[in-house]
């Protein structure tokens, strides 16, 4: 049982190196979908690991174990393992919380302040520009989603290139892309290995809608340029907005607009099983934590007796 438990704690590390692949390999929209989906798979085997983990740990202790209604030992590994395991799940678990709640106190506080910014300036239709001499523009989540931009931005932009960025911050918004982003920043609290995936969750998201508003002006150097020339203008600002509110002009940009100046890649064959490979490595680490967290569970009814009636 221990050592299925163990199997969620190793395979994310797997994941980072097979993402930067996805990236190079799939379509923008499929890498977003499957690095996300398998991200959010690893994070929850992982941290039903390691309360497996935790539990096991405390049902050697005979008081928890008395209040546990054990009537037989548990039939665990060594005390060498397991309470070591113990102890160090305890500990990852505390500071995954710790963390968690700290960036999402932050990222609340900032889209709190984005929110009522945007929400006191009048909008055309769903763009809320902002007078600012700080060039900026985000597609900003909730009821109604808004795409921000300040005047330094609009400036900044040609009146064709506006309309691109524009084409790329509504993608952001229609597509629900903080939740991808946000999904992803939920894993990276649940196990150390999932932290470099934020970043290739981001820039798959960022591609999907670069390819999003290619479609939509119709000019795929018209968007590479708009693109670059909007993340040359924030490159020196400052920006409050959330991690989540989606950004022309975040991320790799001169790898994006390689990827916007050049022929939209075939999906091959590799690429299939690429994505497969992404899809076997969450599948087998849901699979080994729910086997080892039901055999846990099994082993505490047959110690309190129940497993024999």
């Amino acid at each position: 049982m221990t050592a299925l438990l163990f199997l969620p704690l190793l395979l994310p590390f797997a994941l980072p190196p097979l993402a930067r692949r996805c990236l190079d390999r799939l379509a923008p929209v499929t890498a977003l979908w499957t690095l996300t989906c398998a991200v959010l798979v690893l994070a929850g085997a992982s941290v039903a690991a390691l309360g497996a983990l935790v539990l096991n740990g405390l049902l050697e202790v005979p008081v928890l174990a008395t209040l546990g209604e054990l009537v037989h030992p548990l039939r665990t590994a060594s005390d060498l393992v397991v309470l070591p395991a113990a102890a160090g799940a305890t500990g990852v678990l505390t500071v995954g919380a710790w963390t968690l709640a700290r960036s999402a106190a932050r990222q609340l506080r900032a889209f709190r302040v984005a929110r009522t910014q945007a929400d006191r300036r009048p909008a055309a239709g769903d763009l809320c520009v902002i007078d600012s001499p700080h060039p900026d523009a985000y597609a900003l989540p909730g009821r109604p989603h808004r795409i921000v931009v300040t005047t330094a931005m609009l400036r900044s932009l040609a009146p064709r290139e506006r309309e691109a960025l524009f084409a790329h911050e509504r993608a952001h918004n229609n597509y629900g892309h903080h939740r991808f982003l946000l999904a992803a920043e939920l894993a990276a609290h649940c196990h150390p290995g999932l932290r470099p995936v934020r970043a290739a969750v981001a820039l798959a998201a960022e591609r999907a809608a670069d390819e999003a508003a290619a479609a939509v002006v119709g000019d795929r150097k018209l968007t590479a340029r708009a693109i670059a020339r909007a993340a040359l203008a924030t490159q020196a600002a400052r920006s409050d907005r959330p991690d989540f509110a989606p950004a022309a002009t975040t991320g790799p940009v001169p790898r994006r607009v390689a990827a916007l100046l050049a022929a939209p890649r075939r999906r091959s064959r590799a690429a299939s099983w690429l994505a497969l490979l992404v899809v076997a490595c969450a599948c087998v680490s849901a699979g080994a934590s729910a086997a080892g967290v039901l055999a846990f569970h099994h082993q505490v009814e047959v110690a309190q007796g129940e497993a024999a009636r």
